[in-house]
């Protein structure tokens, strides 16, 4: 059984920055593609970016282009979203999700395999 772990939440003004990590337990076929989800209160959980661990393959959604990177480490199976000039319209909870394609990350609704518990990220203005 794989699973997922998120880290890297927390309380941050407008403009500043956070970085979110996400530890897979094992690699398999079924977590070739790795994604950030988000849900705020009352809203629909939607797609933030997604990678594979192979290649240089990665999607953002229009909303965070220029300002969240995804980046991996496969030394340590660990996916990064590293989230500069934030807004707080970003504020919601963050997910992390493991599929085995990276169009199934992208696609509404997605299919994903695993999902991590989730971690907080709230930006004050």
């Amino acid at each position: 059984q794989v699973q997922l772990a998120e880290s890297g939440g927390g309380l941050v003004q407008a403009g500043g920055s956070l970085r979110l990590s996400c530890g897979c337990s094992k690699l398999t076929n079924s977590t070739n593609a790795m994604g950030w989800f988000r849900q705020a209160p009352g809203k629909e959980r939607e797609f933030v970016a997604a990678l594979r661990w192979i290649g240089s393959s990665t999607a953002y959604a229009d909303s965070v282009k220029g300002r969240f990177t995804i980046s991996r480490d496969i030394a340590r199976n660990t996916v990064y979203l590293e989230m500069n000039s934030l807004k707080p319209e970003d504020t919601a909870v963050y997910y992390c999700a493991a599929s085995g394609w990276i169009q199934d990350l992208i696609d509404i609704p997605p299919r994903t395999n695993y999902w991590g518990q989730g971690t907080q990220v709230t930006v004050s203005s």
